[in-house]
Formats: structure tokens, C-alpha cells, sequence
């Protein structure tokens, strides 16, 4: 089956961006991250036009969906290259980087806000991990979340350089609330998430099917939200 794979390219930030379009030859069942690569091997790589092009800059490290780092706007909404399926895009497959992080070139883009946020969050262990049976399964579904950007791509309040830390932040928290023996620091990161994350949350709840691991975004943020503002008033 014939496909056209259009990408929105830069040669890095603060570059003029352009579309480009490729012919792709392929199956239904193929991922947009097969077609990258397949594009990506030929030499030269030509448009539509018959122009010879770069190759196109993209991120991807396990191609299976563990990784998150092939996170990118496919047909106008965020998701992984390796688990977009050619044969529910279209004829006509659009490929955009992700807008709310920097970009770096292509549809490679500059993350690293998100550990930022984390860390002002302090969202880490400071003392020993305390394992309750009862929380198992959803410390188990928020250590799943794969870093991607895609419910902060998809949220109307996240922004690249903001205060408010999204939901990928409430998920992690999760482990924090439920995890941490340090009463000190896990007052701390309660006091600072509801600053980072409660405070801006507009409950539009945009993140909640948009997760490519299928993680209870909506029950995390629920029990995140619980948990962090009865430790603030206890």
C-alpha cells in the first residue's frame, strides 16, 4: 500500500520549519517508526519532488514501547512511532515534534524540563522504601510510565518552562506518597506538589486516554491529589 509520510522539519531551534513530504510503499501493520527507518536507510533519501534530503532526525531507542523516546504529534495528536500503525493514519501520515518542549531538529525534542519538574517536586526517595501490600498494583502502574511528554503535549495547562508539572508528575508522586519513610521529605514533596501540580491541575483530564502505556492516569492523580493535600493538613 502507497502512503505519503509528511513531516514538519528544522534544521535545529530557531530554524525556519517546512514540510516535506515522502513516498512510503508498505503494509498496514507497519509502525511509523518502521517507515522512518525504512526512509532513513535509503540512499540518497528524496521527497516527493525527487529533491534529495537529510535524513529525517527522530529519537527511538526500543522500538516496543517501553522507552517513550519516539514520542511525537502523528496526525495532529502525541503518541510513540513504534506503536502507530499505518493502516488507522491514513493515506497521508503527518509527523510533527511534540510542541511543548524545545526543539532540537526534526522531531527530536529537548525534555529534560520534565526531570526538572521532578526534581522541584522532590520526587525521589530520601529513606528507606516502605512496601504496603494494598498500594502494590498502583505503585506497580506508576513505575510503567515511560517519560514520554505525551500527557504534557496533550494538556491545555503544561507548559515548557511553567510551574504546573502535569500529570506524568502526579503519577510519580504516587510512589512517593506511598513509598517514602522520611516523614521530613515526604512532607516537603507534598508541600511542593500541591504548589507544582494540585494548584494548576484544570481537570480537563485530556491525559487520561492519551497514555501509551495505559497506565490509571486519572486514579493516580486521584490518590496523588488525596494524599499530598491530607499531609499538608496533618
Amino acid at each position: 500500500m502507497n502512503f505519503v509520510i509528511r513531516v514538519k522539519r528544522a534544521a535545529g531551534p530557531g530554524a525556519p520549519a517546512f514540510w516535506q513530504e515522502f513516498a512510503y510503499e508498505g503494509d498496514e501493520s507497519e509502525s511509523v517508526a518502521a517507515a522512518l527507518r525504512e526512509l532513513n536507510a535509503r540512499a540518497p533519501l528524496t521527497d516527493l519532488n525527487g529533491r534529495e534530503a537529510p535524513p529525517i532526525r527522530w529519537e527511538c531507542g526500543c522500538a516496543c514501547g517501553k522507552c517513550g523516546a519516539c514520542a511525537m504529534r502523528v496526525n495532529g495528536l502525541p503518541m510513540l512511532a513504534c506503536k502507530a500503525f499505518l493502516g488507522s493514519l491514513g493515506r497521508t501520515v503527518t509527523l510533527e515534534p511534540l510542541s511543548k518542549f524545545p526543539l532540537v531538529a526534526d522531531l527530536v525534542v529537548d525534555r529534560g524540563v520534565i526531570f526538572e519538574q521532578l526534581k522541584k517536586i522532590h520526587l525521589w526517595l530520601s529513606g528507606k522504601a516502605v512496601m504496603h501490600e494494598k498500594t502494590h498494583e498502583l505503585r506497580f502502574q506508576s513505575a510503567r510510565c515511560l517519560m514520554c511528554g505525551c500527557c504534557l503535549e496533550i494538556c491545555p495547562n503544561f507548559r515548557a518552562g511553567g510551574d504546573f508539572a502535569g500529570a506524568l508528575a502526579a503519577v510519580g508522586a504516587y510512589r512517593i506518597f506511598n513509598q517514602e519513610s522520611d516523614a521530613a521529605h515526604r512532607a516537603e514533596a507534598a508541600k511542593q506538589y500541591v504548589r507544582r501540580y494540585y494548584s494548576g491541575c484544570g481537570t480537563s483530564l485530556a491525559c487520561r486516554d492519551i497514555c501509551p502505556a495505559g497506565i490509571p492516569v486519572d486514579e493516580l492523580i486521584s490518590r496523588s491529589n488525596a494524599a499530598a493535600v491530607w499531609r499538608r493538613r496533618s
